[in-house]
């Protein structure tokens, strides 16, 4: 008799933005989804804004697509490929979409700064490996986000200068809520590791994310 095919789970791999997710999946050698290419496009009349400024705040859950990024990975569990947009940060718009197969592997990484957000969902859908956050030094953050995005000219130097500092000054804030959604914090050594034992069949699940009374 044949045994049952191993079903695809998900790592979703969240941390503040700058703290080497896309450096960190790539290195698993696992296929990656990106989570950011599920951004609203910038006429999107729901974006928030950043409290007190027009700026948009690309930051918040509200800025992001969470169930076309859902239905996204359940596909991926479930039949190995995707349809999925092609995200231009620069213009904030969607400027096509692509296919992403991941054939018959049993593990996948989905990493993005909201990744943290769908836990509970991917939960539920019996489809999750494990859920990290990886962090580090805000400081450190702050120097190699800013150089990336300058490198990249993802937005306006003004404005990445102002999301950065203020991005510095909420880090420990930003890693402590995506704990509290699920996601266990780390360095890129113990994810690398955990990365390893999911990829073994040794799953651990993140706890269930805490609800407020």
């Amino acid at each position: 008799m044949s045994s049952s095919p191993i079903p695809t789970r998900v790592v979703l791999l969240s941390g503040p933005s700058g703290s080497g997710k896309s450096s960190l999946a790539a290195r698993t050698g696992l296929p990656v989804l990106r989570l950011d290419d599920f951004y609203k496009e910038g006429d999107d009349p729901t974006l928030p804004s950043v409290e007190g400024t027009s700026d948009i705040d690309w930051d918040s859950p509200g800025s992001w697509d969470a169930d076309a990024a859902v239905a996204a990975v359940v596909e991926l569990c479930r039949t190995g490929r995707t349809t999925v947009p092609v995200y231009d940060l620069a213009t904030s718009a969607r400027v096509g979409r692509d296919s992403l197969d991941i054939g018959r592997t049993p593990l996948f990484v989905a990493e993005g700064i909201f990744a943290a957000d769908i836990v509970a969902r991917c939960q539920d859908l019996g489809v999750l490996a494990d859920a990290l956050c990886l962090r580090g030094r805000p400081s450190t953050t702050f120097r190699r986000r800013l150089v990336r995005d300058l490198r990249e000219g993802r937005k306006s130097v003004g404005f990445l200068v102002r999301r950065g500092w203020r991005l510095m000054r909420a880090e420990r804030g930003i890693v402590a809520r995506q704990r509290e959604l699920g996601a266990y914090p780390c360095g890129k050594d113990e994810a690398l590791g955990r990365f390893a034992a999911a990829a073994a069949g040794r799953c651990r699940r993140a706890p269930a994310a805490r609800t407020s009374a």
